[in-house]
């Protein structure tokens, strides 16, 4: 049998990840050169093409096909061996800086008992959550953010996920808005004035959708980039202050995930409501990437924030063993 050190199934996976030879070379932090060497030696080895061109792409064989998984699984094994939390010390000696991305209001509401069931178990690793972008699907994959929290229409088929919640959208209007005086009908939530989530590209509006089959459509007057500011620009929409007599006034209407939507609206002085229409529910997703599935600082951070969903006061789990998740 050939031999081969751990760093050629280092390449085999960034090759099979990309379908590249340059790309491959970004990932793993090697020149093309190498990288093409790497591909030459890894066919030596498997006697079999791996990746062949198809016009300007390589694809992978059906050896290669039947290698992604296992060889994935025996990296991340081999990436665990050297894993913080699990030796002398445990989680008290990690030393990490946590990113989190997410729908803005998690931040919010969840950020603060997050970081203090961290502070509890990992006193020396820190927490950063950023905002939820559509322009930046290659970050889990490129190991700048830990986990990706939102509802995930589409999903890249290399990370690993779990459902957190399923998000029926509800309507969110500031107290007293004209929309709520009368019974709601499809036909007079679309001829409101709304402020929209701005959705990933290529994702449909379940809402829009739903009034689009009864010959409607909405009018959107703000877009903006989350839920929460969403709620934020429907509270406002009725402020009282010291200006010129003809004052400006916009009634915006915002339809978000019930539990941001309620876990805001006393602060906030909204009034929450069921939409008239059927819409299917959204499912919020925790994903991350599979190098960090049996790490265990990372482990603890995805039970401890399943945890805080929760019950925000909570201290954070004990570190659990590995637990099998579902693939996309």
């Amino acid at each position: 049998m050939k031999t081969y050190d751990l760093n050629l199934l280092v390449a085999l996976d960034a090759l099979l990840a990309t379908g590249s030879v340059t790309a491959a070379a970004e990932r793993v932090h090697l020149s093309t050169p190498a990288m093409s060497h790497a591909l030459a030696r890894i066919r030596e080895v498997f006697g079999d093409a791996i990746l062949v061109r198809a016009g300007r792409q390589l694809v992978p064989t059906p050896r290669a096909l039947a290698l992604a998984e296992p060889v994935r699984q025996l990296l991340a094994q081999a990436r665990a061996l050297q894993s913080p939390g699990e030796g002398p010390g445990g989680l008290a000696q990690v030393r990490r800086h946590f990113v989190v991305r997410a729908p803005e209001g998690m931040a919010v509401v969840y950020g603060a008992a997050l970081s203090q069931a961290i502070a509890q178990q990992m006193p020396l690793a820190s927490l950063q959550f950023l905002a939820e972008s559509h322009s930046d699907p290659a970050a889990l994959r490129e190991g700048r953010v830990d986990l990706d929290v939102g509802v995930f229409r589409s999903r890249d088929p290399e990370v690993e996920w779990q459902e957190l919640s399923q998000q029926p959208l509800v309507g969110a209007a500031r107290a007293g808005h004209p929309l709520l005086a009368k019974p709601l009908t499809p036909a007079r939530l679309a001829a409101v004035r709304h402020v929209g989530v701005t959705l990933r590209p290529g994702e449909p509006s379940t809402l829009d959708d739903a009034l689009a089959a009864l010959g409607l459509e909405r009018m959107v007057a703000l877009r903006v980039p989350s839920a929460f500011a969403a709620l934020i620009a429907a509270a406002r929409s009725d402020l009282v202050a010291c200006v010129p007599e003809r004052v400006a006034r916009s009634d915006l209407v915002a339809c978000v995930p019930e539990r941001v939507a309620r876990g805001m609206s006393a602060s906030l002085r909204l009034e929450v409501f069921a939409l008239p229409l059927a819409l299917q529910s959204d499912t919020t997703r925790m994903a991350w990437h599979p190098r960090y599935s049996a790490d265990a600082a990372h482990r603890w951070l995805r039970e401890c924030l399943l945890k805080v969903l929760e019950d925000p006061l909570i201290k954070g789990p004990d570190v659990k063993p590995p637990s099998r998740r579902r693939r996309p």
